[in-house]
């Protein structure tokens, strides 16, 4: 789907928490990582004592081989329908949550790298609107892009949003973004100078939406799934997937009551964890509802 880096499907065995999503050995109480004691000193002449090898993180726990099979399978009935097979679509998404994704929590959990971005975007917006956007992209070295086309500054600001780290995780925040900018006309964003409350909560909403989009594609496979081979239908599918999830996007932010504006640094990651788990919460009600309609 769209510019995202897909593949064949992870195996049912990949762990549900990828390993490369941490950030080294936990401390015992759940804390930053423990970093290794300081060697004791030594006697001149003394060899020095071969230090301990450091403790490893322990191995993540494999996930159900069977749990991509229900959303690959509905997926497929409603791709090969064209889109108007929405009960299928319902039970594809809400068995991706429940099921391929773990739960609504762990599903957030997944979104590292866009989890990531997301508050980097949500910390620019939320600079922009309190100092300007001027001051926004002087605090990155970046103030030679103030007065461009939001376009421009957009482009300009992917290497801080979603640097690329070669992982699918940080391809799919990456891919995220630059579909993001690509909407932003379309949804009538074109100042960066002026922009409203409003047109900031639908910059985040785009962008967690399509990397919400982006990670069931990665997860379920494109090539594990049927997709319809006439082009019209593929983008017609596409749209009314992306345009699914961003209504749960929608619903949790506005669940939040919180805006760009009333956000500080110290609360926007916190903020962003909480509407992505949120959103895979109200997507699988959503899909639930919608296998139910028929």
């Amino acid at each position: 789907m769209g510019t995202s880096n897909s593949y064949g499907g992870a195996g049912g065995g990949t762990p549900l928490i990828p390993s490369w999503l941490g950030g080294g050995a936990a401390s015992p109480d759940g804390g930053p990582p423990v970093p290794p004691p300081n060697p004791p000193a030594t006697q001149p002449g003394t060899p020095p004592a071969v230090p301990n090898p450091p403790a490893l993180p322990a191995m993540p726990v494999s996930g159900d081989v069977g749990r991509y099979t229900s959303a690959r399978n509905n997926f497929s009935r409603y791709a090969r329908s064209g889109g108007s097979d929405r009960t299928s679509l319902g039970r594809a998404v809400s068995s991706y949550v429940s099921t391929t994704a773990g739960g609504s929590r762990t599903a957030a959990q997944r979104m590292g790298a866009s989890r990531t971005a997301g508050a980097r975007l949500a910390g620019f917006l939320s600079g922009a609107a309190a100092n300007g956007p001027l001051a926004a992209l002087r605090s990155l070295n970046l103030e030679n892009l103030a007065g461009r086309p939001i376009e421009e500054v957009f482009i300009g600001l992917v290497d801080y949003i979603c640097p690329d780290g070669g992982t699918i995780d940080d391809g799919i925040a990456r891919d995220a973004f630059i579909e993001t900018i690509g909407d932003l006309a379309q949804n009538g964003i074109t100042d960066i100078d002026n922009l409203t409350a409003v047109q900031m909560q639908t910059i985040f909403e785009l962008y967690a939406a399509h990397s919400i989009e982006a990670r069931l594609c990665n997860d379920i496979g494109t090539k594990a799934i049927s997709l319809p081979a006439n082009p019209a239908a593929a983008a017609r599918i596409q749209a009314q997937l992306l345009d699914f999830i961003r209504r749960g996007v929608s619903d949790a932010l506005t669940a939040a009551r919180t805006t760009m504006q009333t956000l500080t640094p110290d609360r926007v990651l916190g903020f962003v964890t909480g509407i992505y788990e949120q959103a895979f919460f109200i997507l699988q009600t959503m899909g639930d509802a919608e296998a139910e309609a028929q």
